[in-house]
């Protein structure tokens, strides 16, 4: 599967942005998918996470209340809601899916558990 990131900007504080991840291919309901991040001179680290049906959702502690996970299978489609923006969210966004039977949190949350990745997109949050 192609993964395509996008909708990433330049925000004040406070604000919303909404991302998408596009995948090609027919078997995009096959595959969990997640949203990982990356901020300058820091490891990719986990923000949220949804199963192949879209009935269970996993964030980080540092995003939960604030950011939303969904899918769309039928558009082949990821969403990522993110309100409240705060400055330490900026980032690069990467979307990645995930052929791996993930039981619980900590395998959504390893990077190791996603095989394909998008290129990412550039979420700039300013104060």
């Amino acid at each position: 599967v192609q993964l395509q990131a996008s909708g990433g900007g330049l925000v004040q504080a406070g604000g919303s942005l909404r991302l998408s991840c596009a995948a090609s291919g027919r078997t995009f309901s096959s595959y969990a998918m997640g949203w990982f991040r990356q901020a300058p001179g820091k490891e990719r680290e986990f923000v949220a996470a949804i199963n192949r049906s879209g009935t269970s959702t996993y964030y980080a502690a540092a995003v939960k209340g604030r950011f939303t996970i969904s899918r769309d299978n039928a558009k082949n489609t990821m969403y990522l809601q993110m309100n409240s923006l705060k400055p330490e969210d900026t980032a690069v966004y990467y979307c990645a899916a995930s052929s791996d039977y993930c039981s619980g949190y900590g395998c959504y949350a390893n990077l190791d558990s996603y095989l394909y990745w998008g290129q990412g997109t550039l979420v700039t949050v300013s104060s």
